[in-house]
């Protein structure tokens, strides 16, 4: 199978592993302590699933809000691949390897907006790297030992947001500890 081939078949298999999404997701809202950061800023820690709907209906929002509070609060993006996802790994991975060219924004957004014109030949290349792999798993395992049970799942100042992922609700609370 060529590289090309390959890359068209991962996209269409997040595609429609993401309209599948719909049917199998579920949320967990207990309250456990996630890393938090040492230097007294806001910090949200999400854990996200690419091929998770309520992942990507909330992916907008998180950007929103880290536009409007730059500096003020740290944004850190886990990966946490359901297992009955059956290319949420391999995602995972992908957003890694366009990571390591600088671009791992960009491939969060190109991922969830499901386009086709990603691919490059460094890009393919990253996608077999292991240690990326054992990033992502190294994440998933770290989320299960927070208590991620679901995605989106997000933690503020290292404590389980448990209200529905919205851009207002997350405001809402990330003002709260801003203010403290």
């Amino acid at each position: 199978m060529s590289k090309n081939a390959r890359l068209s078949l991962i996209i269409v298999a997040v595609v429609a592993v993401v309209i599948a999404g719909f049917i199998f997701f579920s949320r967990n809202t207990n309250t456990t302590a996630a890393p938090q950061s040492a230097d007294g800023k806001v910090t949200v820690v999400e854990y996200l699933d690419l091929e998770c709907p309520s992942c990507r209906a909330a992916h907008p929002g998180v950007q929103k809000l880290k536009a409007e509070y730059g500096e003020r609060v740290s944004f850190d993006v886990r990966h946490f691949p359901i297992p009955s996802h059956r290319n949420a790994e391999l995602a995972a991975v992908a957003v890694e390897a366009a990571g390591a060219q600088g671009k791992r924004d960009d491939m969060f957004k190109l991922m969830f907006d499901a386009q086709q014109e990603w691919g490059v030949a460094a890009f393919e290349k990253a996608l077999g790297d292991s240690a990326l792999r054992e990033r992502v798993l190294a994440q998933r395992a770290e989320g299960s030992k927070a208590g991620v049970q679901g995605t989106p799942t997000f933690f503020i100042n290292g404590t389980k947001f448990s209200g529905a992922p919205s851009y207002e609700n997350l405001k809402t609370a990330i003002d709260q500890e801003l203010s403290r």
